[in-house]
């Protein structure tokens, strides 16, 4: 589905505040050669990871959500009780009930907000829990919205002698604060889409109601881990990336040329440049953390946007395309005109 925010709502949506956090323990790619077979020029080579974060042992979800909504909440300039809602975007919660969202609510002192877990498969779930989220603010039924994406990858999810897979992935959590703007700013189109026929090519097999965890498969590393069908995942993200930028700027009317700022989930440096390529925009129309953080899942966009804010590459007024895609095969797009601080109505 592909549609225009606003044309029919009560407002526009604009990003409000941004934050992210990550574990303070780096692991090198020369950290994982000396357990598995692999090394720091091949890593770079075909991923461009040269070092990630992972969570330290008494660290759940909700300590990666909480750090990175409080820094996203600061950023807006709000207080807690200015928090109407809260989604949160993950694979791998604190515990499978009730929703790690509740807690994050707690934790931050958000006592009147409602919260819910977008359960939509980790990499996708940033563009994916945005969207949900802007619709909240756009209907008028929320002020403000707070939108976290994030997991701990490194524990339940990655067997550690599979190299095709474990190199490429960080913990780390990202958030923003979405809020009212008039309408026609903000964020102008998304786009949400999915394959379910290649629902297999990047999957967990194991751990929910169709292969429950036994004794029996509990060692298994085939089904207890997550599994990827790299090729395929390959070659559906450089078709996908630059086809949802092209149709989120055609819905909103402009050429892709025109398009200032480019922000993709960070799952290879390699899919990154030949889909930048294939949108004809240079590398400086992008930014990346994917070799100091790798592929953080959901979180990655809102880890690199920020850190594009930042810096000063995205300003006021550009038009910015965020891009996420994954496990699914899922995908989404959206296109946002950056807004000023006074931009947003109280």
């Amino acid at each position: 589905m592909i549609a225009n925010l606003g044309k029919s709502q009560s407002y526009g949506v604009g990003i409000r505040g941004l934050g992210y956090y990550v574990p303070e323990k780096i692991v090198t790619n020369h950290d994982l050669a000396k357990r598995i077979d692999t090394s720091d020029e091949w890593i770079r080579t075909k991923i461009g990871v040269r070092e990630r974060r992972w969570a330290a042992e008494h660290q759940a979800l909700s300590d990666l959500a909480v750090e990175a909504g409080r820094r996203a909440l600061e950023n807006a300039g709000l207080e807690p009780g200015d928090i109407d809602l809260i989604v949160l975007a993950r694979v791998d919660p604190d515990h499978i009930d009730p929703s790690t969202a509740f807690l994050v609510q707690h934790k931050l002192g958000m006592k009147h907000a409602g919260a819910f877990d977008a359960v939509i498969g980790g990499c996708p779930g940033s563009v994916y829990g945005i969207a949900i989220g802007a619709n909240f603010v756009a209907s008028g039924s929320c002020k403000n919205v707070l939108v976290i994406a994030g997991d701990i990858l490194s524990r339940n999810i990655l067997n550690w002698d599979d190299r095709n897979t474990c190199c490429f992935f960080g913990d780390g959590a990202g958030a923003m604060v979405l809020g009212r703007v008039e309408k026609g700013k903000g964020i102008q189109t998304y786009l949400l889409d999915v394959d379910g026929s290649r629902y297999d090519a990047c999957i967990i097999p194991a751990g929910g109601t169709r292969m429950p965890i036994t004794r029996e498969n509990v060692d298994d590393a085939k089904v207890r881990y997550l599994r990827m069908d790299n090729g395929a995942v390959w070659n559906f993200a450089t078709t996908v990336f630059p086809q949802s930028i092209q149709q989120v700027a055609a819905a909103a009317g402009i050429d892709v040329q025109n398009i200032d700022f480019v922000i993709p989930h960070q799952a290879n440096i390699n899919i990154i440049k030949l889909s930048m390529e294939k949108l004809g925009l240079g590398m400086e129309k992008t930014h990346t953390t994917i070799e100091k953080y790798g592929n953080t899942g959901g979180a990655s966009p809102f880890i690199t946007l920020t850190e594009a804010v930042e810096l000063g590459k995205v300003k006021a007024g550009d038009k910015v395309a965020l891009v996420s895609f994954g496990a699914g095969l899922a995908w989404a797009a959206m296109l946002v005109e950056w807004n000023e601080k006074h931009d947003f109505i109280e």
